[in-house]
């Protein structure tokens, strides 16, 4: 799944919530956001791309998901947080290497194997991932032991980055072939960027195979380097990126430009990003996978990054000018993403509502995100009731509807979508406001469900007046219009 990844640390907020944030970018995939409750969790997993088959506790918590309304090729439920504050976004697919794959192949899923004619299972991978983790996790260290003991028991068929957070620590996963990982605990008041490549640049081993306070990995992590003659650097450097990653043609179209627009919004001046003596370029290895920003990062923020498309450089793909470099970098805000969530949970309110998952749909320069808190049994039927037709019902359709008749339009539509995320916004951060404010002085957090049915029904008024705006302005320029005086 080609996607990208913020995670923001406690202290580099403007809240001191944690936040993590991810681009669902698959094929157009349609989605929703559901609340499982742990009646509804099976006791034995089984994928369908693997057809492997995993037993699971006795003991689930009820979690928000972002499943695919297809279940065809299973869940892909993509990201969600527990009834015990904790999120989880899963996955960032990422790069690697020839060595890396000799070494420990991928556990890919054979019906039949050309030697013994046999069936080969599968191993996990993003479809399976949040549904047998989530449900079972107390805190984001857990998330990455658990992931990291059930990678090594069947092995993985993908390359993946994953996510955890609470609201003291976040932990970021990477797979590394067939059943090895590596984890790294996100520095307080650090910001996290990542496009769909390797992305550690730092790792202390010594303290993840000791102590386990900042970093975490399979157990054979060393022997396996060694043995197979991983590490290209220095004999007194670990640099994973180097070790696990890639550093191909491709990734300086796909991957890197990414990670330097990420890196110039939130760094504007700590690094130089343009000229002949630029720190980084697009195309750039060693963009880094942290930095301080120099301003506290909002939810705002994250939502605008996500849906950048190369804004005041000259590779924006909507800019007038008829540039040799216009469009030639895969744009942040992409026209195939099916979800987009920022896992906020915050430390300025009691546990009951320190958890909101903001979420949008659809191409992300010309959606807005709504907020929900996840304390909840059900999620409103404008987020949850979607189907497979479009249908200007909920939010998924109506979002997907909005972006492909502005972007034919942009340059007359795109002040329409302005006020829409404004609106959304403004309206979004005062309800959100006034319901905490009223639980708080209640004790009443029973209001959860008026709160969330409050702000889809704005959502719903918002996002229906934006339609009809830009099916009126792109109405005009349809190519069969034609008038008297254009003769």
């Amino acid at each position: 799944m080609a996607c990208t990844t913020i995670l923001v640390g406690k202290k580099a907020s403007n809240d001191g919530s944690t936040m993590i944030a991810r681009n669902d970018d698959g094929h157009f995939d349609v989605k929703k956001l559901i609340v499982v409750r742990p009646k509804d969790q099976p006791k034995k997993y089984k994928s369908k791309i693997a057809h492997l088959s995993v037993d699971l506790p006795d003991n689930p918590m009820s979690y928000t998901a972002c499943p695919s309304v297809d279940p065809k090729d299973g869940i892909w439920a993509a990201c969600g947080i527990n009834s015990a504050n904790v999120a989880m976004t899963a996955t960032e697919t990422i790069t690697s290497n020839a060595r890396v794959q000799g070494a420990d192949p991928l556990v890919v899923y054979k019906k039949k194997d050309p030697e013994t004619n046999k069936e080969v299972i599968g191993g996990l991978g993003e479809e399976d991932f949040v549904t047998i983790v989530l449900p079972y996790i107390r805190s984001a260290r857990e998330g990455v032991e658990r992931l990291g003991s059930l990678l090594e028991k069947y092995g993985t068929y993908e390359n993946n980055g994953i996510a955890f957070s609470d609201n003291n620590e976040i932990w970021w996963l990477e797979t590394i072939g067939g059943h090895h990982w590596i984890a790294a605990k996100v520095k307080d008041e650090e910001i996290v960027i990542m496009p769909n490549q390797f992305g550690l640049d730092h790792f202390d081993l010594k303290d993840a195979l000791g102590k386990s306070e900042n970093y975490m990995c399979s157990k054979d992590l060393k022997e396996f380097i060694e043995k197979y003659s991983l590490n290209t650097g220095s004999s007194d450097s670990f640099n994973p990126r180097h070790i696990f990653g890639s550093r191909d043609d491709s990734d300086h179209v796909y991957n890197t430009p990414r990670g330097w627009y990420m890196g110039r919004y939130f760094c504007p001046t700590g690094y130089k990003w343009e000229g002949p003596d630029a720190d980084f370029t697009p195309e750039s290895d060693n963009i880094p996978w942290s930095l301080i920003p120099e301003l506290k990062v909002t939810v705002e923020d994250v939502k605008y990054i996500l849906s950048s498309y190369y804004q005041g450089t000259p590779y924006n793909p909507y800019a007038k000018a008829d540039l040799p470099t216009k469009g030639i970098y895969r744009p942040i805000g992409v026209n195939r993403t099916g979800v987009m969530a920022i896992l906020q949970l915050r430390n300025n309110v009691p546990k009951e509502i320190s958890a909101l998952e903001w979420i949008c749909f659809g191409a992300n320069p010309f959606n807005a995100v709504v907020p929900v808190y996840t304390n909840t049994g059900r999620i409103p039927d404008y987020l949850s009731k979607v189907t497979l037709d479009a249908a200007s019902t909920n939010f998924y359709w109506t979002s997907r509807l909005i972006g492909a008749l502005a972007d034919p339009c942009f340059g007359s539509c795109i002040q329409l979508i302005e006020r829409y995320q404004h609106a959304m916004a403004d309206q979004s951060r005062r309800i959100v406001n006034e319901s905490d404010e009223k639980m708080i002085s209640s004790r009443d957090f029973s209001q959860i469900d008026a709160a969330n049915s409050r702000l889809c029904k704005m959502a719903e008024r918002e996002a229906t007046k934006a339609l009809t705006a830009v099916l009126g302005e792109s109405s005009v320029h349809m190519k069969c219009g034609y008038s008297r005086s254009d003769n």
